[in-house]
């Protein structure tokens, strides 16, 4: 079949006249052959390009991908839930045992997230607590590494082989070192005195020791029965304090054996491990008949394997790894007391709200729904089939309310799905069903994603339906590349590289540039001020976050871009729509108009700058109720307004491209035929030259911003520079315009959906961390996890266009009662929100 197709197609092709034989392409061929050659060879490459994309799309359709993708998310949630059945579910205890490097500074538990604490959030936990640390020097160590996540200051100047306490009186916090380096019988009568004794027992106690018995005893065999007896007789003690006290027993480092000194050269790998296997033997045991368990803990051991090398006497661990393990016994206690975003070790699963389960409902009850009209309507087609006038002889189709069903059996089936995909949502970043990673960003993670999209991109290049600058493919191919820039850099951790955030917050200043050009253009244009165009834009930006708002049990600002292009499209409209109303067509008939508009937009401007100098009065204004819901973040407006404030000058710079551009093609100063540059060769040229020029100053300037603070300053003013700089050289000379990628494009066209999706299918924790669905094989979870959320966006995207059909109608009788039902729904959902906040107080 392929055969016939490509022979088909070879038969079709126009001719060409032969190149010139300066232009060989066969050197080694005759002249006379020449032509055929190189037409051949063209014909062939450009046959290949063409069946190439065809082959891709004839044979991997959209509906198909997302066939695939529904199986691969049954899969795997049924293997995740295996798992978690047969193997457990709790991620203290991946945290306390299992674990690997991701480089060189940052330690990635097995399937779940760390939190990295500051001193104020371990006061907060720790407050009024007592913590115990019992065992030798390398315990002295990690006692030391513990309080200076309390206090940075503190110094190591105790003594070496004697007891140091530590006490924050802000917090009520004691944390002290017991020296008993080896298990014997003085480190039984302590453990005693708080089992029996009159001492008060500590909250928290984390022992272990061994190094001393081996060092003392010459590594004798002698001396390891001893220990296995010691152990044993303290294991009860030890699971009578785990009924009231967290107990941890920490195992025994590797040591660095080249670089140990003569006096330690009977510390062996081998005499560890022997130890090591003792204590988890007895401790373990000791614990099967006992609901308190005392808890091991041996990922400061797998630490310790990737970092002795770099000890300083091949005993003590570098400060790095201690620092790590302090870090794990921090995260242990405090992640279900704090319950950090980015903390998911050791945390319960959150509680449903009255919300979320409403929402469950209101999603099950529509799938059974059209389930239900799915069956009636196959009953009836089966009762209503065509039949046979007896007089006439013709067939007759009973009549039937076709539309009416059509329309309620779209709702519902657009419920139906939704509802599967906001399943999907929660179990993605709300059940502990699927695993979650820290992000860790290198420049090859981030790059070479950026070269394979490149390349992907220019592969899909097609011919634009029009010339126009900034034409409506040429928007959606921007959008998508940014988009898909922006999602590599998410999943990166790119941020914490300042010359790819700097240029990352362009790209976000560039989508909203392009709401200003795009609404204000419409406006200008069309002159439509009615209700149903601004009804129609607000619930395509803002349906599916509201969606997620009750289901993930976020605030509206969580998702900030949303609120933010949403405030900015008001702006434009309550800007162009009040009196008096300015129109290209009104202005086209006396060229005063312009400058009343010209007027309004200075107006805007002097508001924006106006509100951009006083915090207090932006805050005053969003703090009101019941705007506040919507934007307050953490209880506060800081969030929404750092968010507003760095890209605060963008939207009124794409209005006033957009005046201008417009009023040039009105004037007929701009050339945009296929293939034209857009203006005279040589102001093209010069615009050209100081464009590219522009574009490298800008680059350059953010590449050697050394302050992330100061360069935000900055941003708001200089974006611009860069936006128009790539406008101008994408669309001066014709051939640019007059191309596009349809595979950026297409993703631009979903772009929204992306952006907000990756919150919690693509990412996780709410973009802290990553979403592992294949643990152990990075590459394979990125393929299978992007595939998955890149089909559900695309859904998501015709779920909303064919709901903003069915809920936004154009009759503005039905209009006007529909947005009075949303107001109802709404109400209902702040009643619901207060009720929900007073059962938590």
């Amino acid at each position: 079949e392929r055969g016939r197709r490509l022979r088909r197609l070879l038969s079709s092709w126009p001719s060409a006249p032969p190149p010139p034989l300066g232009t060989q392409c066969c050197p080694c061929a005759p002249a006379r052959s020449i032509a055929h050659c190189c037409h051949g060879g063209a014909k062939m490459a450009a046959l290949a390009y063409t069946l190439g994309k065809r082959e891709i799309n004839h044979y991997f359709s959209v509906r198909s991908a997302k066939v695939l993708a529904l199986g691969a998310v049954l899969l795997l949630a049924a293997c995740h839930a295996a798992s978690r059945r047969y193997q457990g579910d709790d991620s203290c205890e991946y945290l306390l045992s299992s674990g690997r490097f991701l480089g060189e500074k940052l330690w990635q538990p097995h399937s779940c997230m760390m939190h990295k604490y500051k001193s104020g959030e371990a006061k907060d936990c720790l407050a009024d607590k007592h913590i115990t640390f019992i065992g030798d020097s390398r315990i002295r160590q990690l006692f030391y590494s513990f309080v200076k996540i309390i206090n940075l200051q503190i110094k190591e100047e105790g003594s070496k082989h004697g007891n140091i306490p530590f006490e924050d009186k802000s917090s009520s916090l004691k944390v002290d070192f017991l020296w008993y380096p080896e298990v014997n019988g003085s480190m039984k009568q302590q453990i005693k005195s708080w089992t029996e004794g009159s001492s008060p027992k500590p909250h928290i106690i984390i022992a272990g020791a061994a190094t001393w018995s081996i060092k003392i005893h010459n590594g004798s065999s002698e001396a390891l029965t001893q220990y296995k007896i010691n152990i044993t007789s303290i294991a009860p003690l030890l699971e009578k304090l785990a009924k009231s006290s967290d107990v941890y027993w920490v195992l025994q480092d590797p040591v660095y054996e080249d670089m140990l000194s003569e006096s330690r050269k009977m510390i062996t790998n081998e005499k560890i491990d022997a130890y090591n296997e003792a204590a988890v033997s007895i401790l373990n045991s000791s614990s099967k008949n006992s609901k308190a368990k005392v808890k091991i803990f041996s990922a400061s051991r797998l630490i310790a394997e990737e970092t002795i090398m770099q000890s300083s006497d091949g005993l003590h661990l570098p400060e790095s790894s201690r620092e790590m393990s302090a870090m794990i016994l921090m995260n242990i206690y405090c992640n279900k007391v704090v319950k950090p975003i980015d903390g998911s070790c050791c945390q319960p699963r959150p509680p449903i709200t009255l919300t979320q389960k409403l929402a469950f409902c209101f999603f099950g009850a529509s799938t059974i729904g059209y389930l239900i009209l799915v069956l009636i309507r196959r009953n009836n087609h089966q009762k209503n089939k065509p039949c046979t006038d007896m007089e006439s002889g013709e067939e007759k189709k009973p009549a039937t309310n076709s539309s009416a069903v059509s329309t309620l059996e779209t709702l519902l089936l657009c419920l139906c799905k939704l509802g599967l995909i906001m399943a999907y949502f929660y179990l993605c970043d709300r059940a502990n069903l699927f695993m979650k990673e820290n992000k860790f960003y290198t420049h090859s993670s981030f790059f070479i994603p950026i070269i394979y999209i490149l390349v992907l991109g220019v592969f899909y290049t097609e011919n634009t339906k029009e010339t126009k600058l900034l034409n409506r493919e040429q928007t959606d191919e921007w959008k998508g590349w940014m988009q898909l820039v922006i999602l590599i850099y998410h999943i990166s951790g790119a941020s914490t590289f300042l010359p790819v955030y700097m240029h990352v917050r362009v790209l976000v200043a560039a989508y909203l540039f392009q709401t200003g050009y795009g609404h204000f253009s419409y406006f200008w244009i069309k002159g439509d001020f009615g209700i149903y165009r601004v009804c129609q834009v607000l619930f395509r930006l803002n349906f599916l976050v509201v969606v997620l708002c009750i289901v993930m049990d976020r605030s509206y600002q969580f998702y900030y871009f949303v609120p933010l292009v949403t405030v900015w499209f008001m702006i434009i409209y309550v800007t162009l729509a009040l009196w008096p109303q300015i129109v290209q067509k009104k202005a086209n008939g006396n060229c005063f108009w312009h400058f009343g508009l010209l007027l309004k937009l200075a107006s805007l401007f002097i508001c924006i700058y106006f509100l951009s100098c006083s915090q207090g009065a932006f805050e005053k204004i969003f703090s009101l109720w019941p705007l506040s819901k919507g934007f307050e973040l953490n209880g506060s407006v800081y969030e929404w307004w750092f968010r507003w404030k760095l890209d605060r000058y963008v939207v009124f710079h794409g209005m006033l491209f957009a005046f201008i551009y417009l009023t040039f093609q009105k004037r007929q100063v701009l050339s945009e035929a296929k293939g034209e540059p857009l203006f005279p060769s040589k102001v093209s040229n010069v615009l050209l030259f100081i464009s590219v020029v522009s574009f490298l100053t800008y680059s350059i300037w953010a590449s050697s911003c050394k302050n992330k603070t100061e360069c935000n300053e900055m941003h708001p003013s200089v974006s611009v520079v860069q936006i128009l700089a790539f406008i101008l050289i994408r669309n001066i000379p014709g051939y640019a315009r007059s191309v596009y990628s349809s595979f950026f494009a297409w993703f631009g066209r979903i772009s929204l959906e992306l952006f907000i999706c990756q919150y919690h299918i693509w990412l996780a924790a709410d973009t802290k961390g990553i979403l592992v669905l294949v643990p152990g094989n990075p590459m394979l979870n990125i393929i299978i996890s992007t595939f998955i959320f890149v089909c559900v966006a695309h859904e998501i995207s015709q779920i909303t266009n064919d709901l903003a059909q069915i809920v936004i109608p154009k009759d503005n009788g039905v209009l006007l009662k529909r947005m009075l039902c949303i107001g109802g729904f709404f109400s209902g959902l702040l009643f619901l929100s207060a009720v929900e906040h007073q059962s938590r107080l």
